[in-house]
This record gives C-alpha cells, sequence and structure tokens, in this order.
C-alpha cells in the first residue's frame, strides 16, 4: 500500500510499478527520446511511492537507481516541451471523469516558500494557511464527476513584483509569452481554451469567489457558451430581474439624454436575498449522514453591462445578462452567495448541489501536495516547476485510475455474487415446487 494514501481509500498497491508501466505508455510515447522515456516513469514512481520527501534527491536515493542526474535534469533542464504531455493529461482526464455530468472547478492552491528567488514567490494570500504570507500561487484546473476528481492543470500566477522586474523574470526563466502580467481569471480562461480545444467534456464550470466576482471571467464564460456557477463577495451588485432601461427624466432644460438608464438602482446580492424565502436543502451524503444548508434563489439581472452616469449617482453599471442569485446560510449562521447562468427552469436542490461540487478541488490540492509532494520542489525555474507540478497531476490520475479500476470489480463482483445468490434461491424455489417446470 502507499504510504499515506488512505484518502484514496486504503487501495491494495501490489505490483502497481508494472501497471504504472502500461499506464504511462500514452505520455512515453509523447515524449518521445529514450532516455526522457526512462525517467518520466522513475519520476512518476518516486512521487507514488513511500517517503515523505518527494524532492529530486530524496526520490533518486529511494529508487535507488544512481541516476540523480539524469532525473533532475529530465525534471529542471531538459531540452523537451511539456505541451505533448499536458495534451495527454487532458485526454487520460476525460476517458476517466469526462461526460456531460462533469464539472471543470477553477480553483487556485498556494505553495509557501522561503526567500525570494524561486519562480513567483512573494507575500500573497495563501489560501492553504488562511493568510499572507511568502508563497507561489498556482491556478488549478481540476475535472470532476460525483466524487472523483483529477487535476488537469496547474498553472503560476506572477505578481507584478515579477512581471515588472525583466532580469528576475531571466534568471527564473519565464517564457517570453509568460512575462506580461495576467490576472487569475485570465490565466484560468486560456486553460479553460486549452481544456475545450482538447474536447474534455464537462457540464459546468465551478469557481470561487476569486473568480466569480470578475465580470470579464464570467462573461468570458458566457462567451464560449459555457454554463457556469461562480461564488460572489455579498455587496457585489445586482439588478431586479423585471429591471427597464427609461429615458431619465431631468429637471432642468439642457442638452437631452442620449441613453437609457435602469428604472432602478441596482444593490447588493446579500440585500437582494434578505426577504426571499430560505429553505433547507440537501444535496449529497457526507461521511457524516447527510450534508445540508438552508438556501434562496431569485432570478436577478448581473449589474456587469457598459459603466452609465445614473441620475446623481454617478457612474453605475448597466443591467447585464439574468442569472441566478443564490444565497447558502450554513449551521454556523455564516452566508454565502453565488451566480449561476444555469436555466431558469433549474430547480432550488440542483442549483444547490452544482456550487456545492465545488468542494472536490480542496480534496484533490491537498492529496497532491500531501501524497505526490507537490510542494515539495526544491528548484527555482518556471520550466522546473510546471513539468514537477504537470508529474504530480499525472501520478494522480493514475490513482485515479486504479481506484475506478478497483471500484468496477468490486461493483461487478457484487452483481456476480447477487446474480449467484438469485439462481441458487431460484433453484430452490423450484425443485420444492416440481409442477411449476412442467408445460
Amino acid at each position: 500500500m502507499i504510504h499515506g494514501w488512505s484518502a484514496l481509500g486504503g487501495l491494495t498497491m501490489a505490483g502497481w510499478e508494472d501497471e504504472l508501466e502500461r499506464w504511462l505508455m500514452p505520455f512515453l510515447d509523447r515524449l518521445g527520446h529514450k532516455t526522457r522515456q526512462r525517467m518520466c516513469p522513475l519520476y512518476v514512481a518516486g512521487l507514488i511511492g513511500p517517503g515523505d520527501r518527494k524532492s529530486v534527491q530524496p526520490m533518486a536515493e529511494r529508487l535507488a537507481t544512481g541516476n540523480y542526474d539524469q532525473l533532475h535534469h529530465f525534471i529542471a533542464d531538459g531540452v523537451w516541451d511539456a505541451t505533448p504531455l499536458e495534451t495527454e493529461l487532458l485526454n487520460q482526464a476525460d476517458r476517466l471523469v469526462g461526460g456531460r455530468d462533469a464539472v471543470l472547478v477553477i480553483d487556485d492552491t498556494s505553495l509557501p516558500k522561503k526567500g525570494e528567488r524561486s519562480v513567483g514567490v512573494a507575500a500573497q494570500y495563501a489560501s492553504a494557511l488562511g493568510k499572507t504570507a511568502n508563497c507561489q500561487t498556482l491556478v488549478s484546473l481540476t475535472l470532476a464527476r460525483g466524487e472523483v476528481p483529477v487535476m488537469v492543470a496547474l498553472r503560476l500566477f506572477l505578481p507584478d513584483s515579477w512581471t515588472s522586474d525583466v532580469s528576475r523574470l531571466k534568471r527564473a526563466r519565464v517564457p517570453v509569452e509568460h512575462r506580461t502580467p495576467r490576472s487569475k481569471p485570465e490565466i484560468a480562461l486560456a486553460e479553460i481554451d486549452r481544456a475545450t480545444a482538447a474536447n474534455v467534456r464537462f457540464g459546468c464550470v465551478l469557481a470561487d469567489a476569486g473568480y466569480g466576482l470578475s465580470a470579464p471571467f464570467r462573461q468570458g464564460l458566457t462567451e464560449r457558451g459555457l454554463a457556469w456557477a461562480v461564488g460572489i463577495p455579498r455587496h457585489l451588485k445586482v439588478y431586479p430581474v423585471d429591471v427597464k432601461l427609461v429615458w431619465p427624466i431631468t429637471k432642468v432644460r439642457g442638452k437631452p439624454r442620449k441613453h437609457h438608464v435602469p428604472d432602478v438602482l441596482s444593490i447588493a446580492a446579500e440585500q437582494m436575498l434578505a426577504s426571499a424565502k430560505w429553505k433547507a436543502v440537501s444535496w449529497r451524503s457526507g461521511t457524516k449522514g447527510r450534508l445540508k444548508a438552508r438556501f434562496a434563489a431569485l432570478r436577478v439581472r448581473t449589474a456587469d453591462g457598459p459603466p452609465q452616469r445614473i441620475w446623481d449617482k454617478g457612474q453605475q453599471h448597466l443591467p447585464g445578462d439574468e442569472a441566478w442569485l443564490i444565497g447558502e446560510q450554513r449551521a454556523s449562521g455564516e452566508k454565502k452567495y453565488y451566480l449561476a447562468n444555469l436555466p431558469a427552469a433549474t430547480d432550488l436542490r440542483t442549483l444547490a448541489a452544482t456550487i456545492k461540487a465545488r468542494w472536490i478541488c480542496e480534496q484533490a490540492h491537498q492529496q497532491l501536495k500531501e501524497e505526490l509532494g507537490l510542494d515539495h520542489f526544491e528548484g527555482r525555474s518556471w520550466q522546473g516547476l510546471h513539468r514537477h507540478a504537470l508529474m504530480t497531476m499525472i501520478a494522480y490520475a493514475f490513482l485515479q485510475h486504479r481506484r475506478l479500476a478497483h471500484a468496477g470489480r468490486k461493483k461487478k463482483n457484487q452483481r456476480t455474487s447477487a446474480s449467484a445468490n438469485h439462481a441458487r434461491r431460484t433453484s430452490r424455489h423450484r425443485r420444492s415446487h416440481p409442477s411449476a417446470a412442467v408445460s
């Protein structure tokens, strides 16, 4: 059994090395070079195998290969393109969990880091610590169906302190195309485009308020024809769904107005739902029983249309698209708010279940760090960090492959056992009523 892999149900891992070699064949074909084809399985096996530290040197020692230099060169300095392997990862993830009932979860995860030379490290909010700290931040995409997540993308976010310092970017070997400032939502949209170009199948994009507060992000998803459900801050403005655009009436003579204005002002999300009807909703079973909370939902218009001066209120955003505004009140009394462009006929339980499906990415982040050493990379370069992250995602996908195969065998055995039991019961029934067999 893999050390500490209880998060995946304590799978028996006898003979996993041979199975790993077979499962990696599509990846190795894309690598091409024989030495790289030999190093890739070693690196992935080092991440999966026992040992608390998953950086290159301790992995090389545990693997007893005597190939530390080659292993280090493969991950940090070797001249090879990661893009074909990233595409193969998308293919394998889609095969494992893709489908119309799958979700694509957008989030980010922080890697605490000392010093200032490791690429992208800066004082920024670290979700793992719940505070601002010296860390690297990776934008993540997780494809999930049911309770099975597969991480498909990890891309480093570069703070202003990096994008404004050319010499620092060069020293960390950041590719030229990644040196311009990009927000996390912009990185996420680019990665979504990469996933859709690879024909990854999913029904809905989910994200927390760090992405949901961005109108360009929500609009970008809509422009791509994607369904989405995202967290928002409680103060984000919305309009009633029946808002109308009217000609403003002025009290003094002057130049006539050229633009319509809404007949009511936008208000904060929490205010819009303050008088709504809240209902208890259960969306799935957890380890301690059914998961429940109180929810409310209203159809609204988002306040993210073009900016326009409205009466004496200064610049205000005009009404945008129609969407669901959803509120969640947890047992602790804490309230959370969401927007979703799901159909108007969607029921409250479906809205709640869709929103709450986002939790699965947090489990994946935790497992990649605690079990596969995502945050153990000791190099400083852009290339090394992203290759290490890619290998951890490939390792994780392999373990999910084994998990699903194990579950499939277990289900098949249960069906076989049930069928045999039914046959025995039928046989006994027929012997006790011999006339039933006479035609």
